[in-house]
């Protein structure tokens, strides 16, 4: 069964010549630049051709949440024909060099409605975006600091290839705003991981060195 992501890429690389082939605009986003303007409902959706990009809810007073990341091969944000008060709060932000093929609304409606295979695989993309809301509210969310934490590398982990791959590329402050956790318990839990051998840490880098026992921190409904 699939488990919650917070990393989507490549779920629309099989549509990429089929994007090519329609109305859009190539754009060019350099690291650190939004991908559209604060206060704005959603216009554009992006295929993300290369980059990354992070998107998170800007609280009114202040607070940052981090919801999801976005990397080479996917659609962001999905298509929907309502504009939700909600979009004026979430920004995304370039984490790298992006370059993307853009389209209005309704150019991307039209796909959806004459291309069916692109319209099924828009639906599982939001059930896996659901999925992880679903999973933040109404399980993370009861979690201790230590075991949130546990899950969220798991997860990143198998996101960036599970057993293939031992490094997340992360900074601490992005792992503090996807959690919802002040930097004082999410440095705690760190060392404790890097304590027992679990973890190493360096600058916005982090290994999991024995994702076994990490694992074995973890709830069920992250495993």
């Amino acid at each position: 069964m699939l488990t919650p992501r917070y990393l989507f890429q490549d779920d629309f690389s099989q549509f990429y010549e089929y994007f090519l082939s329609q109305p859009h605009e190539k754009r060019s986003f350099s690291r650190g630049s939004l991908l559209w303007e604060p206060d704005e409902p959603f216009r554009r959706i992006h295929y993300i051709v290369s980059g990354i990009s992070r998107t998170y809810v800007e609280h009114e007073n202040g607070h940052r949440k981090i919801v999801s990341f976005h990397g080479g091969g996917t659609v962001f944000p999905g298509y929907h024909n309502q504009d939700y008060k909600i979009e004026k709060s979430i920004i995304t932000q370039a984490l790298s060099d992006m370059e993307v093929l853009e389209f209005t609304k309704a150019d991307f409606c039209r796909m959806f409605e004459s291309n069916k295979l692109l319209n099924a695989r828009l639906v599982e993309w939001f059930s896996m975006y659901v999925n992880l809301l679903l999973y933040e509210t109404a399980h993370q969310e009861y979690n201790s600091s230590f075991i949130k934490l546990c899950n969220l590398l798991y997860l990143l982990l198998t996101n960036a290839g599970g057993s293939q791959s031992s490094i997340i590329d992360i900074t601490q402050e992005d792992l503090s705003d996807i959690l919802g956790i002040s930097r004082v318990n999410l440095t705690r839990s760190l060392a404790r991981l890097r304590e027992e051998h679990i973890i190493r840490t360096r600058r916005k880098r982090i290994t999991v060195t024995d994702p076994p026992a990490l694992a074995r921190y973890c709830s069920l409904e992250t495993l």
